[in-house]
């Protein structure tokens, strides 16, 4: 694979816009319709953030070393050599400005100019794209500190979920945050999924994230309880479709409990199967 798009990590954009695809089918279940210009942007927006984050994170853990002998999963880009940490810098501007010009451009096209949710979503933005690069890079990253699982739930949860509502209503409901939640837990899931296959290797570079203080057990328990605990939610407002996953999803948590290694092929089953959750939140 090209190195750059190997580094993008492409795969993960499906749980990237979840939240954004939950929050604008809920609005179109709400109102019968939706601004499809709103919601353009809102997923080109997000798919640059989710990329910025992945390039920031690679680099981040590049430059504590983090990923110098990595097993279980394919070296990207910068950690098998085939791109500088110069190259990944220059991608890191471009997908920074690639974000600032979609979220500039959907606040303006979604919210009254000068009103104060216009001023409070591009605040928003901006501490999106914050979050986005300070996970692992930086002297004060988040991952390294066991926060990681927050800013998912946060950014890909509830902050992706109401902000999609909101920007086409200017409304928000109960239902709306508990979907929010919802959605986030297996959004958690696939960050702890990750850090339980890379947990040995944390501990050893003094990443400390939340897998890691829960132990390999704790935090299998952990992984059950997120999915479990998004379908409970779903259920409860009657979103019965959601359940469609479940099978998958049993079938997924089995084999993360009775497999210590080869976690890695597990987790397109997981981001794919929460896009179908949010699609199936819709009907």
């Amino acid at each position: 694979m090209n190195p750059y798009l190997q580094s993008l990590r492409l795969r993960t954009l499906p749980l990237s816009v979840s939240g954004i695809i939950l929050g604008t089918g809920l609005v179109y279940q709400t109102v019968c319709s939706i601004q499809w210009s709103v919601f353009v942007l809102a997923m080109a927006t997000t798919l640059c953030l989710q990329i910025l984050s992945n390039l920031s994170n690679e680099l981040g853990d590049a430059q504590k070393g983090t990923d110098a002998d990595q097993h279980g999963r394919d070296a990207y880009g910068l950690q098998s050599g085939k791109i500088t940490e110069k190259q990944i810098k220059t991608m890191i501007g471009l997908f920074i400005g690639l974000s600032v010009a979609f979220g500039t451009a959907l606040v303006c096209v979604a919210l009254p100019l000068w009103s104060v949710p216009f001023f409070v979503f591009f605040g928003l933005g901006g501490l999106a794209i914050v979050g986005a690069m300070t996970y692992t890079l930086g002297k004060h990253s988040y991952g390294y500190i066991g926060l990681g699982d927050l800013g998912v739930f946060l950014f890909f949860g509830l902050l992706s979920t109401m902000g999609a509502y909101y920007l086409q209503t200017q409304t928000i409901s109960m239902e709306v945050l508990a979907c929010g939640a919802a959605i986030g837990f297996p959004c958690v899931g696939v960050l702890n999924l990750n850090n339980i296959r890379d947990m040995q290797n944390d501990i050893a570079h003094g990443k400390r994230t939340f897998a890691s203080c829960l132990g390999q057990h704790g935090a299998r328990q952990y992984h059950t309880m997120l999915l479990l605990g998004c379908l409970a939610i779903f259920t409860t407002y009657e979103h019965y479709w959601t359940l469609c996953v479940l099978p998958i999803w049993i079938w997924h948590l089995w084999y993360v409990w009775t497999h210590k290694d080869r976690l890695d092929k597990q987790m397109p089953v997981l981001m794919f199967s929460t896009l179908v959750v949010a699609v199936a939140a819709i009907f």
